[in-house]
């Protein structure tokens, strides 16, 4: 009865270690071609950036004026002002050593300055939808949170009350079309958003 016991043992002892053996030589190849792509990535020259896909703040077109004196909304409207002469691209997703492989190391900085004007962005823009909405102006929170996802935001409170206001509106189609959006966002919130949504839609 040991004999069996000993040979499942040793089998058991052998499997576990070529098991770790291969975790290793993995985790070392990944770290290798980390590195070797970071070491690319520091060597790229400086390139264009006319191909970014910048984003323009439409002031003209969201609600501006309505309800402009409320301490809340009057200090997110000073905020999307000072992105208003700003570059803003989003670049969630994408990796600091991609964005130099392709645009250049000495560039990542002014992009990083970018992305963090992205994000600055979004958040105001969620933060201001979600006074308007506290106060019932839900069309113009709406305006705000359109916009919001064309941009490819991944702040799932933006999806999450676009959705109830869509609901309350009896407007399930537009539920789908939000789920089908954030089913192509590069973020790693993808699938808690997605999952958010579909709940909305049953």
């Amino acid at each position: 009865m040991k004999l069996p016991f000993f040979f499942s043992f040793i089998l058991f002892t052998a499997w576990l270690a070529f098991t770790i053996s291969r975790s290793r030589r993995k985790a070392a190849n990944q770290k290798n071609n980390f590195w070797e792509r970071e070491l690319a990535a520091n060597s790229t020259r400086r390139q264009p950036l006319d191909d970014l896909n910048y984003i323009t703040i439409p002031f003209d077109t969201l609600p501006i004026h309505l309800m402009e004196k409320d301490e809340t909304i009057a200090d997110c409207l000073r905020t999307l002002q000072s992105l208003a002469d700003s570059p803003i691209v989003n670049f969630t997703g994408i990796s600091n050593t991609d964005l130099k492989l392709q645009y250049g190391a000495p560039n990542i900085d002014i992009l990083s300055r970018y992305d963090q004007s992205y994000t600055t962005m979004v958040c105001t823009l969620q933060k201001w939808a979600e006074r308007l909405h506290e106060e019932g102006e839900e069309q113009a929170a709406r305006q705000i949170l359109e916009f919001a996802v064309s941009t490819d935001t991944d702040i799932s409170g933006t999806y999450r009350l676009l959705a109830s206001i869509y609901t309350a509106s009896g407007e399930q189609a537009k539920i789908q079309e939000l789920i089908e959006k954030a089913q192509g966002l590069r973020s790693g919130s993808k699938k808690i958003i997605v999952r958010t949504l579909q709940e909305f839609g049953q």
